[in-house]
């Protein structure tokens, strides 16, 4: 039977419910005995915390997540990565070294009978206009090119910093707005009146787990969470997406009945 599995939001290189080499070690479980019986995974973004690719190097760290990747990929598994607002330097790394498929935009595929837009989720919807203007300029080449000037020692230190600083000052991450208040909530509201033959969309960015019936009665938003505190991910089976967590974590699901 045909499984396709996804999962979003590791954010290697800081610490959640358990520290960040721990969470590592579990992803590598995780990859061993979910990901590499499945047909095809896709990764939705913010796998690190931080990463930038200079030329001849990448950050140290994360062999173990890596070596899994290898043995993923290698294996024959098709992975499809989603480049995150944290990794938003990810380049050519994992496309040369894993022969994984890299995305910096929401993407639609067709599976098992299924139309599914899938992204990462930074950027979209209303609201957040700060954001989307730094967005902007970490994306430029000017801002790329000034980066690889800055010696790792500081330039990677700077970058946990502010990354650290961003997600102090966006509050508590796992607070359920309501759906007038949830930005990506709106945007596939926004996008299943304009394609409504669209059964799921599928994203990652807002950490909390999200399976809600739109507005037009037939399409999906689901949000697979995050691995910093429910360890979340998703499963399309004959054409139906479950939500499931990894090692017993329990799991919270936002649906069309819960209140806030």
């Amino acid at each position: 039977m045909e499984r396709i599995v996804f999962a979003s939001d590791f954010h290697l290189g800081i610490n959640g419910a358990v520290t960040s080499e721990e969470r590592e070690k579990l992803l590598v479980r995780w990859i061993e005995e979910v990901a590499m019986s499945a047909s095809e995974v896709f990764l939705l973004g913010d796998i690190f915390d931080f990463w930038f690719e200079y030329k001849k190097a990448i950050p140290k760290g994360f062999v173990r997540f890596q070596g899994a990747l290898a043995a993923l990929t290698d294996s024959g598994v098709p992975v499809h990565l989603f480049i995150g607002n944290h990794d938003m330097w990810i380049f050519d790394y994992f496309r040369e070294e894993f022969n994984i498929n890299l995305y910096r935009k929401p993407h639609i595929f067709e599976r098992q009978g299924r139309k599914l837009l899938i992204g990462h989720g930074d950027g979209l919807g209303p609201g957040d206009h700060t954001f989307k203007v730094i967005r902007r300029v970490f994306h430029s080449p000017a801002m790329i090119g000034l980066f690889r000037w800055v010696h790792p020692d500081f330039g990677i230190r700077v970058a946990h910093a502010w990354s650290n600083s961003s997600r102090a000052g966006h509050g508590d991450i796992y607070q359920y707005h309501g759906p007038s208040r949830e930005y990506l909530l709106s945007y596939c509201e926004e996008q299943s009146a304009l394609s409504p033959d669209i059964d799921y969309f599928v994203f990652g960015h807002r950490h909390l787990v999200f399976d809600y019936l739109l507005s037009n009665g037939h399409s999906r938003y689901i949000n697979i969470g995050d691995w910093l505190q429910f360890n979340s991910y998703a499963v399309l089976e004959q054409g139906d997406i479950h939500l499931r967590s990894y090692d017993n974590t329990p799991l919270r699901i936002i649906t069309n009945e819960t209140t806030f």
